[in-house]
Order: C-alpha cells, then structure tokens, then sequence
C-alpha cells in the first residue's frame, strides 16, 4: 500500500469511529448498559495511557502496524477521538439538566402561583 491510501484508510477509520460513538452515545444515553460502557472505555483508555508513558516504542510499533508514521501522531488521532466524545458527553448531558431545571421550575410556578399586585381584588 502506498502513503496516501494508509493515510485515507486511517482517515476513513478515524472518521467512523468519531461517528459511530457519537451515534451510539446519542442513540444509549438513558440506559445503564451505556454508562457501563463508558465507564470500561475510561478505564480501557486510562490504562493504554498508562501503557504508552511505559512503553513508548510499543505504541510505534501499533501505529506503524495499523499505517501511521509515528506513535505520537496515533496517540494524537486516539486523543482527538477522545476529546470529541468528552464534549459530546458534556453537551448532552449539560442539555439534559437544562431539560430537567425548565420542567422543575415549570412545576414550581403551577404550584406556587403569583398574582401581580394589579389583578388583587381589595
């Protein structure tokens, strides 16, 4: 395979992970199994960490092994990867609790009507 065709490949790769986590965790937020998954990925992600700070010259033999040049520029793209998954974890679940505070202040006014000072019968 030439440069340019592992470079497209990786890039392919890269690009259906990004979407497919974003798909799964768009499609799973709400159920226990997908939190479950996230957290394994953390871990998983935690101890590969641990694994390229130890042994730098494996993490360059699997970036060389799966097309890339170097294994900084893999940790680079896995980094990447990993980032756009944390702020889609962030919006949604930001969006949710924006979702929850408008039904709970909703709820507070139906309960607790205030009348303005003009419409009070003397």
């Amino acid at each position: 395979m030439t440069d340019s065709t592992t470079q497209i490949i990786i890039q392919i790769l890269l690009l259906l992970a990004t979407g497919g986590l974003a798909l799964y965790f768009l499609s799973n937020r709400r159920k226990a199994r997908a939190k479950a998954w996230v957290k394994i990925g953390f871990l998983m992600f935690i101890v590969a960490a641990v694994w390229a700070v130890l042994r730098p010259e494996d993490l360059t033999a699997v970036a060389n092994l799966v097309g890339v040049g170097r294994g900084t520029d893999l940790l680079l793209y896995v980094l990447v990867v990993a980032f756009i998954f944390t702020t889609l974890s962030s919006y949604v679940r930001f969006r949710e609790l924006e979702l929850r505070y408008a039904k709970l202040a909703r709820a507070v006014a139906l309960q607790n009507p205030v009348l303005p000072e003009d419409s009070v019968q003397k």
